[in-house]
């Protein structure tokens, strides 16, 4: 029981440290770089998980000829235009321009990055998991999911896999925006999902969101406060699973005290029999010290590969790839809840040795 409470409470932390670290990490990574989100009116957090980190749904789409206007007004200094609405095998098809792949450092492993229409640049998980290698031919699926209204009018043709990079590229299909509009048979009303854009100066921090929000039919969205209030949000319940898991392993800190007692009455007569045979007090009140240290450890330890487990579990059944947690990645954070552990154990068992310590052979082997 002692060692399931241990287990359980230090796998929770494991799993809040490695989800928490984990995608703190990926919304910086994925953002860095990108000072403003332009896209349709709606909720100003979902174009932002929609347009950078690509697990929802667009807010709605915006004209080509109102992106251009704002990609030329003199506080931008980059506009990266973004065109969304299809998936290969559940991997989003985006229509950009060469902007995004300076924009987040691109690199390619193998081939080319695409000159023609309907040739696309694949990130390294793609091409891991659906086996393709430039020169292959892929068709795309209308929706950000659906795998059934398949484009068999028009194949993509891969001319490029990217090197592996640790963000949302690597799971992203790249095209250029003409592939996407003649996909769709859009012509003259083009329209794009959003635009990244980067700011010129600091002026434009504060009036080029106002410009947009007040005076155009778009709206502005701030990467950087919308993933605040996303953490925000979801703060409350982290917390509140954190301190769970820190009152179990409290608990099991007790129930380690407890033992570590109600074993020692039970073994007075043999700790005793072991000091007449020549073991010294510090020898008894160390061999239980490093018996509590010893149980709270193999706790935490195990405890810790049961939250990689869970998570490479939740990784593995979850459905967007842009969002999926690794439980390969070991964390150095992760030593501190092994010292945690042995510290519970050390205090556990403190009472229990210096009660070994203090035993009186004599009144002790007398009532044998």
């Amino acid at each position: 029981m002692n060692l399931i409470l241990i287990a359980f409470g230090t796998g929770m932390l494991a799993m809040l440290l490695l989800g928490v670290s984990q995608v703190g990490d990926r919304l910086r990574d994925n953002a860095r770089g990108v000072d403003l989100v332009v896209g349709a009116k709606g909720s100003p957090l979902q174009l932002i998980l929609s347009s950078i980190y690509f697990i929802d749904f667009p807010t709605g789409n915006i004209s080509e000829q109102d992106a251009r206007m704002l990609a030329a007004n003199p506080m931008v200094k980059k506009a990266v235009p973004l065109a969304l609405g299809d998936n290969y095998a559940g991997f989003r098809i985006v229509g950009t321009d060469t902007g995004y792949v300076s924009l987040h450092g691109l690199e390619l492993a193998a081939g080319r990055f695409w000159s023609e229409d309907f040739e696309i640049v694949i990130g390294a998980e793609v091409a891991r998991v659906q086996h393709l290698k430039p020169g292959d031919r892929v068709y795309g699926s209308h929706g950000l999911a659906s795998q059934q209204d398949v484009h068999e009018d028009h194949p993509y043709i891969v001319s490029g896999v990217l090197k592996k990079k640790g963000s949302v590229a690597d799971n992203l299909v790249l095209t250029s925006l003409l592939s996407i509009w003649e996909m769709h048979g859009a012509e003259e009303a083009r329209e794009i999902t959003a635009m990244l854009v980067q700011y010129r100066s600091r002026l434009a921090m504060v009036a080029l969101p106002a410009m947009v929000n007040r005076s155009t039919g778009m709206q502005a969205a701030s990467p950087a406060k919308e993933s605040a209030r996303l953490f925000a949000l979801i703060g409350v319940g982290v917390d509140t699973v954190r301190w769970l898991a820190i009152a179990l392993m409290l608990l099991a800190g007790v129930s380690v005290f407890v033992s570590l007692y109600n074993s020692l009455r039970e073994r007075v007569y043999d700790l005793a029999v072991m000091r007449v045979m020549g073991a010294s007090r510090r020898a008894i009140w160390g061999m239980i010290i490093v018996e509590g240290m010893l149980l709270t450890t193999t706790g935490s330890l195990a405890g810790i590969l049961l939250g990689h487990a869970a998570i490479h579990g939740i990784g593995y059944w979850q459905g967007s790839p842009q969002a999926r947690l690794d439980g390969l990645v070991f964390l150095p954070q992760e030593s501190w809840l092994l010292v945690a552990g042995m510290g519970i154990g050390l205090a556990a068992a403190i009472l229990p040795a210096v009660q070994a310590y203090r035993t009186d052979i004599s009144q002790t082997m007398s009532k044998i």
